[in-house]
């Protein structure tokens, strides 16, 4: 067996018997073992599956013993799902091999011409290789190397380089209807993200209600920049109206739409809206950069160029490491960092930076460490398309697998907290299980959509074992079935080898959800998580 354009590490070919051991008992119709039924694990996650919420849905679900592979628990192990965001477990770690913790995306200023005294005579490249955490004032320090070079004039064009990734913006099956929503923003190797949450090819939209009713209100987009156009159509009214602010682009153009009301002295809105053509928005910003640093280009902007060989670098940006970079990408569960990754692998592999590549490379991965691929459907790197499918089998043995990897622990470090109030590192769990002996001991990555909901990760039960467990749930009508995967982790944080603690009740909101907490918490802006 081998990884595709990768050197197979050799410790592959020697699995640790346990791993061999859980693969083997991972198959179709995996039962719980005898020491698990004694114990009464079975049933106490049995009564959580026959909570109401899941009426009429399926769940796929299983629990292992993270040292011995021993499957603890085991209900539709090889039924395939919509696993949302847990997809990012099986991108994250191809991403840690294929990549390497230590990579970092560059973006580089280049140029073929020559200078006479302080003009450039020739065209000046922007080029990209990925980075979804490019910020304004990344390219406004890019534009300060420019400038500090002597260079005041540019007698050419700004040529924008994407070319490391393809011309396809958006992922396979992604819902039209969430175009404009931050969480799915357009795919380029050049973009720009307006916050440090990184929401790469987004504008922050900021409305501040007008000082009387009947004014219209006041509406900041962040970064300041002319690449989209806002149109208000939206009234201040009386104190204590209605505040029903609606903000969205409109398809295949760059004008922001601010629609309804909102009260004198009223919280206005905030809204992360995408654009479109993230390489022209960062050739926009960047261009505006040069005119503050004193660099006038003469020429127009161009986008998709390549950059010639022979062009000298006049100024370079290196992102954070990718063991780094994986902190906001799977603390907040950014799709838009997954799908960069995804190309970027495929660039990497196969010197082709597009989805297939990219997803042929993570399927190369997986079954490297032992995921039967065969088994899985993975159509992009984040979960945002419903043509995903994972069966809770399948990413168990990826848990188990990437235990024995040598960046397992920065990899780690990325899953999401239970009840951590920190952001970054509790992230879309930091109200989840608090009061609980899961608070601060599960670590685990959430997934959302419409009628799915997936928590996958690894817990310490009330013996000191670490378990391992996978929770999918789909085709459930319940506003959210969280509380139920809470129980689930709960119930072996409580439990010890000799004993599973039942919950009382499952039946309470767990803290942080509410009517539209089917969704993942970061992706309401600004985050409730």
């Amino acid at each position: 067996m081998s990884r595709p354009g990768i050197n197979l590490p050799k410790r592959l070919w020697t699995w640790p018997v346990t791993l061999v051991l859980a693969a083997a008992v991972l198959g179709p119709g995996a039962p719980a073992g005898a020491d698990a039924d004694r114990t009464g694990l079975p049933e106490a996650i049995d009564t959580v599956l026959g909570d109401p919420r899941m009426e009429g849905g399926i769940a796929s679900v299983v629990v292992a013993d993270a040292a011995s592979g021993d499957v603890l628990y085991s209900h539709l192990p090889t039924t395939r799902l919509m696993p949302a965001s847990n997809t990012k477990l099986a991108t994250s770690a191809a991403a840690m091999e294929i990549l390497g913790p230590e990579h970092r995306f560059t973006t580089d200023v280049l140029t073929g011409g020559r200078r006479v005294g302080s003009t450039l005579v020739g065209d000046l490249y922007l080029r990209g290789t990925g980075d979804p955490t490019l910020l304004a004032a990344d390219y406004d320090r890019l534009a300060a190397d420019v400038a500090a070079t002597g260079v005041t004039r540019v007698e050419g064009r700004l040529l924008a380089d994407d070319t490391r990734f393809d011309d396809q913006r958006l992922g396979r099956s992604w819902a039209a209807d969430d175009e404009s929503s931050y969480y799915s923003a357009q795919i380029s190797a050049l973009s720009l993200a307006p916050d440090t949450d990184y929401d790469t090819g987004t504008v922050i939209v900021t409305v501040t209600p007008g000082a009387k009713a009947g004014d219209e209100p006041a509406v900041t987009v962040t970064p300041d920049t002319d690449y989209v156009d806002v149109r208000v159509d939206a009234t201040t009214v009386a104190a204590g109206g209605a505040n029903d602010l609606t903000v969205e682009r409109e398809h295949g153009g760059n004008t922001l739409h601010v629609t309804g009301t909102t009260p004198v002295g009223g919280s206005g809105a905030k809204e992360w809206v995408t654009v479109w053509e993230p390489t022209g928005y960062a050739a926009a910003v960047f261009r505006d950069a040069l005119a503050a640093h004193g660099v006038r280009v003469t020429g127009p902007t161009r986008l998709g160029r390549q950059t010639p060989a022979g062009a000298r670098q006049l100024a370079s940006h290196a992102s954070m490491p990718l063991k780094d970079l994986l902190i906001p990408f799977m603390k907040l569960s950014n799709n838009m960092h997954a799908e960069a990754l995804t190309k970027a692998m495929g660039y990497k592999v196969s010197g082709q930076g597009t989805w297939p590549a990219g997803l042929a490379a993570v399927s190369g991965y997986l079954k490297g460490v032992g995921v039967d691929t065969a088994r899985v459907r993975q159509v992009d790197g984040s979960g945002l398309s419903r043509m995903d499918n994972f069966p809770a089998a399948q990413l168990t043995r990826l848990l188990l697998a990437v235990r024995a990897e040598p960046w397992y622990a920065d990899w780690y470090r990325s899953l999401p907290v239970a009840c951590d109030p920190a952001r970054f590192v509790g992230g879309t769990l930091r109200t989840r299980m608090c009061n609980t002996p899961a608070a601060r001991n599960a670590r685990a990555k959430t997934g959302s959509l419409t009628g799915a909901s997936a928590l996958s990760g690894y817990v310490t039960d009330a013996d000191g074992r670490e378990l391992v467990y996978s929770i999918v749930l789909n085709n459930y009508q319940a506003s959210s079935v969280k509380p139920l995967e809470d129980a689930i982790v709960v119930t072996l944080a409580r439990s010890t080898a000799d004993e599973a603690a039942t919950l009382a009740t499952v039946r309470s909101t767990a803290p942080g959800s509410g009517p539209d907490s089917g969704l993942e918490c970061a992706w309401a802006k600004p985050a409730r998580c």
